[in-house]
């Protein structure tokens, strides 16, 4: 498959390989120059709710809060 650059530098990647790939809108790739070759790998990361996932407290029961707010 070819793709043409454009003035700015931009290149589209052919739909096929988008959707082989899991490449969409937001997705990150990483440019790396191999042996004269141009390659692009797909930055996997985390969905942010898994990130911070964890890292919270385990905190109050939600029928406590709720509680606590009527009594206020």
């Amino acid at each position: 498959m070819r793709a043409k650059v454009a003035e700015r530098g931009q290149v589209t990647i052919p739909k096929p390989l988008r959707d082989r790939l899991g490449i969409r809108p937001g997705t990150i790739l990483e440019f790396k120059e191999e042996a004269g070759r141009l390659v692009a790998v797909k930055v996997e990361t985390l969905d942010p709710i898994d990130q911070i996932y964890g890292q919270l407290g385990r905190g109050r029961h939600t029928d406590e809060i709720l509680r606590q707010l009527r009594e206020k």
